[in-house]
């Protein structure tokens, strides 16, 4: 649990300090109030990464060298300082040079608004979403994705060479195929271990009366390494590497149709929000302990009767953090610490 979090140039946040209760927080204002910068801070303190965008010095505040994140979690100190040019990670006062035993302490599931775009929005977006879980999940997860990504980066700019020769792009042909058929069986576990959970959650907060479902779509055939000969042609005329797991997908179906063309919004969203339900129930049973809950304005779209059966079908263990701009709605106010924030001057 976070019982403490302070900032220093964090987005629209010059300083910062905010106390947490250990089972619920509520952060109710206006928008562009900072509600979302701060579950972001969380996430960036917890899993030294935002689940809003991959670019970290987005989060720097304008004018600014660098930020800060400070706070305490399950009683041990941690310190994260991000620039341009410098990262350094503290934990308990000891810098550390890697990661491992930092990102240990904690597993988290962030649901936004935004998450439509997982039903409807680009296979970008969904991919992320898988890095993200696996990136939990597995420890060899983001070395394996940062491998894979080297070696597509290098093909790519042989494909992008006039006169490329084939010898020189099939050299990073070798680990492009190794990465990316340990990733494409990790995001395949990933989406079978997910469905069942986000089939419960989806039941859950709707009427129960949709089916809902789920298909892996891999960027390349069962055989990676004869997708890539096959598509040689294509390559050489798009200049680009055409197969492999920058390329997935998976879709979503209700009642057996796709949802991104069948759903209604409210569909849309529930969906969406099963699915990040079903995240934090896996999380849960892989680990032994519920991960941290941020739940950013989720509720605002859904019509009154889904806003409390989904407030009673947030798991019912682990530290949750929820930004609104209202609880007029919610039939039993949860027990905890409520903060009314007006947007930084």
């Amino acid at each position: 649990m976070v019982s403490k979090l302070s900032l220093r140039d964090f987005r629209c946040f010059s300083n910062l300090e905010l106390e947490f209760h250990p089972e619920s927080t509520c952060i109710i204002g206006k928008n562009a109030s900072g509600k979302t910068s701060i579950l972001e801070a969380v996430a960036v303190l917890a899993r030294l990464q935002s689940p809003r965008t991959n670019s970290l010095i987005q989060l720097v505040r304008h004018g600014a060298k660098g930020f800060v994140t400070d706070g305490y979690l399950m009683g041990y100190h941690l310190q994260f300082y991000y620039s341009a040019t410098r990262r350094k990670i503290a934990l308990d006062g000891v810098e550390q040079k890697s990661a491992a035993a930092y990102l240990d302490l904690t597993k988290l599931v962030y649901l936004a608004n935004s998450d439509i775009g997982l039903v409807r929005g680009s296979s970008e977006t969904r991919r992320r979403f898988l890095d993200f879980v696996g990136a939990q999940l597995f420890a060899s997860y983001r070395e394996v994705l940062r491998s894979y990504e080297k070696a597509l980066h290098s093909r790519n700019r042989c494909l992008k060479m006039i006169l490329h020769r084939r010898r020189e792009v099939n050299a990073y042909s070798k680990p492009l195929l190794h990465f990316g058929s340990k990733l494409t069986i990790m995001r395949a576990d990933i989406l079978v271990r997910l469905e069942p959970h986000m089939t419960d959650s989806f039941g859950a907060v709707s009427d129960g009366s949709e089916r809902l479902g789920l298909s892996y779509q891999p960027g390349a055939t069962a055989d990676f390494e004869k997708a890539l000969n096959d598509t040689a042609e294509e390559e050489s005329r798009l200049m680009v590497t055409v197969a492999g797991p920058h390329r997935d997908d998976f879709q979503f179906r209700v009642n057996d149709k796709p949802a991104d063309l069948f759903a209604s919004e409210g569909q849309q969203r529930t969906i969406a929000i099963a699915l990040k339900l079903a995240e934090a129930k896996l999380l849960e049973l892989v680990f032994g302990k519920p991960p941290l809950l941020l739940l950013d304005d989720v509720f605002g779209e859904l019509d009154t009767a889904r806003r409390n059966r989904l407030f009673t079908a947030l798991p019912s263990r682990g530290q949750r953090f929820i930004t609104t701009t209202n609880l007029d709605w919610l039939e039993t106010l949860p027990a905890g610490k409520l903060y009314n924030i007006q947007p930084p001057t």
